[in-house]
C-alpha cells in the first residue's frame, strides 16, 4: 500500500473554514498525517509512535487538551490526537523521509537548472530594445493630442469653400504649438530638410496645409495632414534605429520613401479596435472607421486587406518590444527602390531580426512559430503598399484631389512605383 503524504487533504476540506489544530486549538499548518493539526502536535505524534510510547494520565484520563496545558499530560493528548483519526500508517519511516527530502532538493536543483538554460538576451539586445521602444514612445503620442492640429474632419458631404477657409484660420491658429520646426518662408518641409533636422532635434512642426477647393472626398484633407504628420514621427522614430544614421542621406531618404505607409500601418494597429474594427485616436472627432477612409479617395480593394491585416496583427497579442523591432525591420528592408548600400541595409535588418528571435526565445516559450507569423505580416505589408501606391497615383492625378494633399505626402508617395 502506498502512503500518504503529512501534507495530502481530503477531498471534503474547506479552504475557506479557519485552520485549527484538532488536538490542542491551536493554529494549524495543515493535515498531518490525515488530520489538520498544528506543527507541535504533528511532532508529538511522530515522536510517540516511533518509540512506541505509552502514557497513563495522572488525573481521571480526560484532560481538555490547549495550546496552553498540551505538554502537562501526553497521554490525553495522544488519546486525542487518535480520537481526531491521525494514523501512525501515514508516519514515513526514516528511509522514506530521506528520500522525499532528496527529491524535493531534485526538483529544485532542476528548477535552478531550468533557469539559467532559460533563454537570455545579451546586454547588446537589451540596450538595442530599450532604444527602440524609447525611440517609438517619443515618436507616437498615445494621447492624439495633436490630431485637434489637424484640418478638422468632415463626414457629411462634399467639403465647401467655407470649410476649407475654416480648415486655413484651424491651420494658422495652431501654427504656434509647432513653432519648433524651424521652417522658414522659404524653405518648404521636405524629406531632406526633415531628415536634416532630425540628426540634432525631434520634430514637433505640422503638416503643410492648402487651401482646397470644393471635393466630394470630405474626409481628404483631415487624412491627409494626419498622414503627413505620421510621416515626420517615422523619420524621428527611424534616425533612432541604430544604424540608421550611419547610411547615406540618399539611402536613408530611400528607405523611408518606400517603407513609411507600412510603418504608419503597423504603428496604426495600436490605436485598432476588434470590437468595432475602427481606429480611435482619442474622443469620437478621431474615430475612424472604413467608410471614413473611402471619404479620402481609398477604395474596399486597399482597406478590405488593411481590416484584416490589422485584425491578424491585433490577434498576435505582440509585446510592445516586438511590435517595435518588427517596425524597425520593416524600416531597413535592403531591396527596397533606390537602395544603394545593399549589404549594409541587410546587415542592420539581420541584427535587429536577430535581437527579435532572441526575445521570442526568452519571452514565449513553445512560440516557435510566431516570429514566422512576424514576418508574413511584412509580406502582407507589401501587398498593402501596392495597393496604396496605385491607389494614390490615381487620387494625385486629379488636381482638385491633389491640391489636399500637403507637399510632404506627395514627395513621400509620388515618386513610388510598384
Amino acid at each position: 500500500m502506498s502512503l500518504l503524504t503529512s501534507t495530502q487533504v481530503p477531498d471534503e476540506f474547506d479552504r475557506n473554514v479557519p485552520r485549527i489544530c484538532g488536538v490542542c486549538g491551536d493554529k494549524a499548518t495543515g493535515f498531518h498525517f490525515n488530520a489538520m493539526t498544528c506543527e507541535g502536535c504533528k511532532g508529538f505524534f511522530r515522536r510517540s509512535m516511533k518509540r512506541k510510547a505509552s502514557f497513563t494520565c495522572p488525573f481521571n484520563g480526560s484532560c481538555t487538551i490547549t495550546k496552553d496545558n498540551r505538554r502537562h499530560c501526553q497521554a490525553c493528548r495522544l488519546k486525542r490526537c487518535l480520537d481526531i483519526g491521525m494514523m501512525k500508517e501515514f508516519i514515513l519511516t526514516d528511509e522514506e523521509v530521506q528520500r522525499k527530502k532528496e527529491l524535493i532538493q531534485r526538483r529544485k536543483d532542476e528548477e535552478a537548472q531550468r533557469e539559467v538554460q532559460k533563454p537570455q538576451l545579451s546586454e547588446e539586445q537589451r540596450s538595442i530594445i530599450d532604444t527602440l521602444v524609447d525611440a517609438h514612445h517619443k515618436t507616437y503620442d498615445d494621447s492624439y493630442s495633436d490630431f485637434s492640429r489637424f484640418r478638422p474632419p468632415v463626414r457629411e458631404g462634399p467639403v465647401t469653400r467655407s470649410a476649407s477657409r475654416a480648415a486655413s484660420l484651424h491651420s494658422d491658429a495652431s501654427s504656434d504649438s509647432f513653432s519648433h520646426s524651424p521652417e522658414s518662408g522659404d524653405r518648404k518641409m521636405n524629406l531632406s530638410n526633415l531628415l536634416m533636422m532630425y540628426q540634432e532635434q525631434g520634430l514637433n512642426s505640422s503638416p503643410d496645409s492648402k487651401e482646397d477647393e470644393g471635393t466630394g472626398l470630405s474626409m481628404l484633407p483631415h487624412l491627409a495632414d494626419l498622414v503627413s504628420y505620421s510621416i515626420q514621427k517615422v523619420i524621428g522614430f527611424a534616425k533612432s534605429i541604430p544604424g540608421f544614421r550611419e547610411l547615406t542621406a540618399e539611402d536613408q531618404i530611400a528607405l523611408l520613401k518606400s517603407s513609411a505607409i507600412e510603418v504608419i500601418m503597423l504603428r496604426s494597429n495600436q490605436s485598432f479596435s476588434l470590437e468595432d474594427m475602427s481606429w480611435s485616436c482619442g474622443g469620437p472627432e478621431f474615430k475612424y472607421c472604413v467608410n471614413d477612409v473611402t471619404k479620402a479617395g481609398h477604395t474596399l480593394e486597399l482597406l478590405e486587406p488593411l481590416v484584416k491585416f490589422q485584425v491578424g496583427l491585433k490577434k498576435l497579442n505582440l509585446h510592445e518590444e516586438e511590435h517595435v523591432l518588427l517596425m524597425a525591420i520593416c524600416l531597413l528592408s535592403p531591396d527596397r527602390p533606390g537602395v544603394q548600400d545593399h549589404e549594409r541595409v541587410e546587415a542592420l535588418q539581420d541584427r535587429l531580426s536577430e535581437v527579435l528571435q532572441a526575445y521570442i526565445r526568452a519571452h514565449h516559450p513553445g512560440g516557435c512559430l510566431l516570429y514566422a507569423k512576424m514576418i508574413q505580416k511584412l509580406a502582407d505589408l507589401r501587398s498593402l503598399n501596392e495597393e496604396h501606391s496605385k491607389q494614390y497615383r490615381s487620387l494625385s492625378f486629379q488636381p482638385e484631389h491633389s491640391m489636399q494633399l500637403t507637399p510632404l505626402v506627395l514627395e513621400v508617395f509620388g515618386g513610388q512605383v510598384t
